[in-house]
């Protein structure tokens, strides 16, 4: 996607240690505006796909998985890096976080992941795979199925999509990083 090309290579910071910082348009302070765009990008990439429900984990993912759940006119369900005292009929999955180096449970109420349902995830980054594998994972325990993956930018020199892609997984990334070397951001034409 041209616009969020642009954006990264104008806006986008790159940190020591394969970090992409894009905090001022994407996953602190949003650009409103260019989110509505990559939602729409998202959903015509998605076309035809029955889709019942989005599906993120908290924080970054939400924005994004909201504009494509209201344009597809479905609900969105993120997963909770802390349970709440409130929540009811737990299911969890253990998901490492690259950027911020440790082990963390996501978690989600059952009653809002049911069997059947066919989801599409949407989330910021993909870099490993750990936030998408543990999607995964909570949906097999619930019976749902997810139908697709959706990214803003993803780490084309990092694992994750390749691994997604091998488990026949239809992924979508709107930008592709080829590399971050010498903190030179290089994205995929």
């Amino acid at each position: 996607m041209k616009q969020l090309k642009k954006r990264i290579l104008k806006d986008g910071k790159c940190l020591e240690g394969g970090i992409l910082k894009v905090d001022n348009f994407i996953n602190h302070q949003m650009d409103a505006g260019l989110m509505m765009e990559m939602a729409q990008e998202i959903v015509a990439r998605f076309k035809g796909t029955a889709i019942d429900k989005v599906i993120t984990i908290e924080a970054s993912g939400i924005a994004p998985a909201i504009m494509v759940a209201y344009l597809l006119d479905v609900p969105v369900v993120f997963g909770k890096k802390k349970v709440p005292s409130t929540m009811d009929g737990i299911i969890r999955s253990e998901v490492f976080s690259f950027t911020k180096s440790r082990s963390y449970n996501i978690c989600l109420c059952k009653d809002y992941l049911k069997k059947g349902e066919r989801c599409l995830f949407v989330d910021d980054f993909l870099a490993n795979g750990n936030a998408a594998l543990g999607v995964l994972d909570l949906a097999v325990q619930t019976g749902a199925e997810i139908v697709g993956m959706a990214f803003l930018i993803e780490k084309g020199f990092q694992a994750g999509g390749k691994i997604l892609r091998e488990k026949g997984i239809h992924i979508e990334s709107l930008a592709i990083i080829e590399s971050l070397d010498n903190c030179e951001i290089k994205i995929k034409d």
